[in-house]
């Protein structure tokens, strides 16, 4: 066993203490303010360099000061507990059981946050490379609108890291990269009348339907691509507007979710909706909203629902570095694949083309679940690699 994997199993206790204190903290996005609060004590209790929290209310950590700058990235927000009967346990009262932690957020994604964060006593202890600066950021609203924070960051804070390293839950495997995703609103617009004679009117409802139904087909037809999978479009809302339940439905709205895969982007999923012919019969008009959100400072900030498909060649130096400095603790091989949902990956590669890959803590599969859990076997581990990542960047 590595002398790393030996001094972060050593602080195992305090690694569930800390992830305990901050899955009790409901942070729901937007209200984020008192978890960011307890991860900058904390930061500052360790003895980062410096600990600052930006106008929108994302918390960055620095240790080192050199010129290549390195971004261990983890969203301290979470999402809502969902139907309280499913639940085995207080969604915000985390619990040790069979060797599991259990409570909201604890794999999605405050496990891999709090092990970047408890990592900065094991580089402090080691010494950081004198060329490098770390910055460990807790991002906020990510759960509202992944790369939002990072367009922030990178826009407003000025800030131009050389790599990033996503903290997302990976089974402790090393992640290159995901599908993208964005937000399609579909309109189709009628002409209201009384409702006794609907004759009288068009109904846009109607002129909706066959746009539904080809939509269903254009899932069957999406690109796939080898690493990343099929692309996906599904309806996820639809909405009608008329002057009351006794008339003709005038307009009619649908949203999309629409799953992106290597090659596509904003403009091929609208053309190819635009190409329907229900869509082109029903003169429908069909875009991508840019919407506005507020940080739990009070400032506000907007984005595009587009969230750009990225990938990190499996020959990239960085993710090379990755896999050496887990063979350095580990003795084998790790297993490098994506992740099936999206991440902040989307800002810092997909907008920025900053070269990003992920290794987390848990499973995937617990994210947005009843019941999440984390094994702690996971905390200690993820903390040697951080640690070791960054010796080693």
């Amino acid at each position: 066993m590595s002398d790393m994997l030996k001094k972060a199993q050593i602080m195992e206790k305090e690694l569930v203490k800390f992830l305990s204190d901050i899955v009790a903290i409901p942070s729901f996005s937007g209200r984020e303010g008192a978890v960011i609060q307890r991860i900058k004590q904390e930061m500052e209790n360790i003895g980062y360099d410096g600990v600052r929290v930006d106008a929108l209310g994302n918390l960055i950590g620095r240790i080192g000061n050199g010129p290549r700058v390195l971004v261990i990235d983890g969203h301290c927000d979470v999402v809502d507990v969902g139907e309280r009967s499913l639940w085995k346990t207080e969604p915000f009262g985390p619990v040790v059981r069979d060797g599991k932690l259990y409570g909201r957020g604890c794999v999605d994604q405050k496990g891999g946050l709090s092990c970047a964060v408890q990592a900065g006593k094991l580089i402090k202890e080691a010494g950081i490379p004198e060329d490098v600066t770390l910055l460990v950021i807790a991002s906020i609203l990510e759960e509202d609108i992944e790369g939002l924070a990072w367009k922030y960051m990178v826009e407003e804070d000025g800030l131009k890291p050389d790599a990033v390293l996503i903290t997302e839950p990976t089974d402790l495997n090393l992640y290159r990269g995901h599908r993208g995703r964005l937000e399609m609103k579909i309109r189709t617009e009628g002409l209201s009348c009384h409702g006794s004679a609907p004759e009288r009117g068009v109904n846009a409802i109607y002129k909706m339907a066959p746009i539904i139904a080809e939509i269903e087909q254009l899932n069957k037809r999406i690109k796939d691509d080898a690493f990343l999978g099929k692309g996906s479009v599904t309806i996820s809302n639809i909405r009608s507007g008329s002057p009351s339940l006794c008339a003709v439905a005038d307009s009619c709205e649908i949203h999309l979710d629409r799953r992106l895969t290597a090659g596509e982007t904003i403009e091929s999923a609208l053309a190819e909706v635009q190409a329907l012919p229900a869509f082109q019969k029903a003169g429908a008009k069909a875009w991508v909203s840019e919407n506005e959100y507020t940080g739990w400072t009070g400032n506000k900030y907007s984005m595009q629902a587009y969230m750009p498909t990225w990938v990190l060649q499996e020959d990239h130096p960085l993710l090379q570095t990755a896999v050496q400095s887990y063979k350095n603790l580990f003795a084998g091989a790790p297993k490098v694949d994506k992740w099936t949902f999206s991440t902040n990956g989307v800002g810092s590669a997909g907008m920025y083309n900053i070269p990003t890959f992920g290794f987390g803590p848990g499973n995937e599969v617990q994210a947005h679940a009843p019941n999440e859990n984390m094994p702690v076997e996971h905390l200690a581990k993820a903390v040697a690699f951080y640690a070791e990542f960054v010796l080693n960047f």
